[in-house]
């Protein structure tokens, strides 16, 4: 058998159990979100379309939000977003979230330092209350290396169906790869918390990320008990190559590119 046909094989029992886990969801009105982050070519889009692509188009929203407007700026910064946060029986997946002003902000110079440390001081407990008001928070940073995301990029650039895909910003990110990294690392540091931890990806292959992602999201989402375990039948663990629970420890020993 090919990888190509294991992939799609897997890929579509995968997705079985998230239409499953979905129904389960709605039945017992769980508020479920969750946030894709990452380096700019790292496959958020991707897997995030694999991911929705059967389930409940009413009970699913995809968010990626455009550069807030003047009166947004002006706004609490928390205050567009949580305006697209789950309701009961509901899933939300933002495509970049919040944490912009973490990453291409404080980059790119959008945003003051002193807004980026009230943010990076606020979003614990933001996130906090999120999860005690009952909701499924999962977090996820997909990362690549510098050398793969010089190749998507142009990959991107050359290819007439993705030129929706490209942005200004593209430039930028192979000249601040280092800005990027040193934003990434205080991010995850400071905003990994047991009530809302930071989940990485090793995205350099696009297929193994894909699996693995919705192979966590199914573990970590799944219920107790038969429920849980007629779910999860036939799903593999995900692999902790790919995929796992962000460490201080991973900033250094070649897990997270550099």
């Amino acid at each position: 058998m090919s990888k190509t046909r294991d992939y799609d094989e897997e890929l579509r029992d995968l997705q079985i159990a998230l239409i499953a886990l979905q129904k389960h969801a709605i039945d017992k009105q769980w508020k479920l979100l969750a946030i894709f982050e990452g380096r700019d070519a790292a496959g958020k889009d991707g897997a995030i379309a694999r991911i929705t692509e059967h389930l409940h188009r009413r009970q699913t929203i995809v968010a990626a939000l455009p550069k807030p407007s003047d009166r947004e700026a002006s706004e609490w910064y928390f205050q567009r977003y949580v305006e697209w946060l789950p309701a009961c029986g509901e899933a939300v997946i933002f495509n970049r979230s919040w944490y912009n002003r973490a990453g291409v902000e404080r980059v790119m110079g959008f945003s003051t330092p002193q807004q980026q440390e009230q943010f990076l001081r606020d979003v614990p407990g933001f996130e906090r209350m999120l999860v005690e008001n009952g909701m499924r928070l999962s977090k996820f940073w997909l990362d690549i290396g510098k050398d793969t995301q010089a190749e998507r990029l142009k990959a991107r650039r050359d290819d007439p169906l993705k030129a929706f895909k490209t942005s200004s910003l593209d430039a930028v990110a192979q000249e601040k790869w280092d800005d990027y990294t040193a934003a990434r690392d205080d991010m995850l540091t400071r905003t990994h918390t047991e009530a809302a931890p930071w989940v990485c990806v090793r995205a350099d292959h696009k297929k193994a990320a894909r699996l693995n992602i919705i192979r966590w999201l199914l573990h970590a989402a799944a219920p107790s008990g038969a429920a849980g375990k007629k779910i999860l039948k036939g799903v593999p663990e995900p692999d902790p190559e790919v995929i796992f629970r962000f460490e201080p420890a991973a900033l250094s020993d070649g897990r997270l590119a550099r």
